[in-house]
């Protein structure tokens, strides 16, 4: 199936429900339909091109004057197991969380502390989305697309995607290039639970057994305790990355603030929790008009209603600004700005 509009609305694309409208609008859901829309249409030539799934990272300030692509391809199935693990090919357009809910049902593990995380399956491997310790890049085997520059479509392994913390090829040297169709997943029949984040063992273990199920429960009622639900209040979950910075300078901050969350990164580096940083500069809670700042979780920025992307973004400026001013460390968004 295929959809193709003109001068389309994205509000119903974008978990901010911000409004903004693209010049070209292309979806479809098989993969040979792309091949055959490019080759009839020149709507792409010369353009822009924007790569959408289900929004969950965006925030548009302006309308889109280019091409938006939305790979919406469904579909999970098995390509090979052994006694020890199996290999899912994942559509680009399957919603995350229903392969999260569906690999759990199925006692197959490795991402279940991802659970709950909004957007879908081709934008999280662009993303190399993680929570509760655990990074999707650890289960990826490898991402097939279209690259849009050779007019070819091909399979990357998964140590070509140059994976690292919330980044990839796909967001560097193949952005909005490379469009992602399907990835395949190599998960655990039995898996090593990691519960070393926060309280997440503690609370797991009041559910009874610690296994995938009732590991999936307790990242669920962390998240919905403390993000808001994108249908109800827009947002686009985390919208700063947690900063990473020397050890050395790590150190010399928590002498002056002691209560300060930090945890382990490569050698040499230590991570920081920027909803924390966020919160000391005396966010948390704000509201600008329908802009505003989750009052249960700093690191969320929120539409209560009507705010225009521009007016999230330029809070967005405030907060960074703030936290440089306090602690000299810059914040890098985790949210893509579009326009």
């Amino acid at each position: 199936m295929i959809r193709s509009y003109t001068d389309y609305s994205l509000r119903k694309h974008n978990t901010f429900g911000t409004n903004a409208i693209t010049r070209y609008y292309f979806e479809f859901t098989e993969a040979e339909d792309l091949k055959g829309y490019l080759e009839t249409t020149n709507e792409w030539r010369n353009r822009e091109i924007l790569i959408l799934g289900e929004g969950s990272n965006l925030l548009f300030i302006n309308d889109f004057q280019g091409l938006i692509i939305n790979p919406n391809i469904p579909g999970i199935k098995i390509t090979y197991e052994d006694r020890n693990n199996i290999w899912l090919e994942v559509g680009a357009g399957v919603k995350w969380d229903d392969l999260v809910e569906y690999s759990v049902f199925n006692c197959w593990g490795g991402i279940e502390n991802l659970s709950l995380i909004p957007g879908k399956v081709g934008a999280a491997a662009v993303q190399n989305i993680g929570a509760y310790g655990m990074e999707i890049q650890n289960q990826i085997e490898s991402v097939t697309g279209f690259d849009l520059e050779t007019q070819t479509e091909y399979t990357l392994e998964a140590s070509e995607c140059l994976y690292a913390y919330r980044d990839s090829i796909f967001k560097n040297q193949m952005k909005d290039r490379f469009i992602i169709t399907s990835v395949v997943f190599k998960l655990d029949k039995f898996p090593e639970f990691i519960l070393n984040y926060g309280d997440l063992k503690a609370e797991t273990e009041k559910l009874g057994a610690v296994n995938l199920r009732n590991i999936r429960k307790t990242v669920i009622s962390f998240r919905e305790s403390k993000l808001p639900d994108p249908k109800v209040m827009g947002n686009a979950g985390s919208f700063f990355k947690n900063p990473i910075i020397e050890t050395s300078v790590a150190e010399q901050l928590i002498t002056v603030y002691s209560n300060m969350p930090h945890y382990p990164a490569p050698e040499g580096y230590t991570k920081l929790a920027a909803g924390w940083l966020i919160e000391q500069c005396g966010w948390k809670g704000f509201r600008r008009g329908d802009a505003g700042v989750h009052d249960k979780q700093a690191l969320v920025l929120v539409n209560y209603g009507n705010a225009t992307g521009k007016e999230i973004f330029n809070l967005s400026e405030e907060i960074k600004k703030s936290v440089h001013d306090k602690f000299g460390m810059e914040l890098e968004r985790e949210v893509n700005v579009i326009g």
